[in-house]
């Protein structure tokens, strides 16, 4: 199954050092702020899809794409997986049209997608759970507190 999409090395990993892994030179750059600029993003978006100019280092992320891709970024870096994950993230939650696209032409099984998004439902539930939990052992203080004054106020009343 293939759970990489574009984003996969999308501002990391642009060029290939021999056979064994993708360079580290983008592993600085600050996604916060790209993902921030709507337009440096939509220039990478627009190269990807073949519908825009391409920056050196946009043609050389367009032709490592496809092996990334087949081989699940075997090539890649943590922090470089953990910054696609990061960029695909923002992609699927705030531009969900050029998603649809980059994942139509580059993961149209849409398997990272459904993986990304059972993850953060299962994360929504632990958190949920969690919280009921926590709001559980409220009630039951709550409930012991009450019945030590209940029991106060009827040694009162006797």
């Amino acid at each position: 199954m293939k759970t990489l999409t574009p984003f996969s090395l999308f501002f990391m990993a642009k060029l290939c050092l021999g056979d064994n892994s993708y360079t580290t030179k983008y592993d600085g750059i600050n996604l916060d702020e790209i993902l921030a600029s709507h337009r440096l993003l939509t220039g990478y978006i627009n190269c990807l899809l073949d519908k825009g100019p391409c920056s050196p280092d946009g043609k050389e992320l367009k032709n490592n794409l496809p092996e990334a891709i087949d081989n699940d970024c075997h090539k890649c870096t943590q922090r470089q997986k953990e910054g696609a994950d990061k960029v695909m993230h923002f992609i699927i939650d705030n531009r969900p049209e050029d998603w649809d696209k980059l994942e139509e032409k580059y993961n149209s099984d849409g398997s990272y997608k459904l993986k990304y998004l059972t993850t953060k439902l299962s994360e929504n539930s632990e958190d949920v759970s969690k919280n009921y939990d926590e709001d559980d052992e409220e009630v039951n203080e709550s409930r012991d507190h009450t019945s030590d004054n209940d029991h106060d106020t009827e040694m009162e009343n006797h």
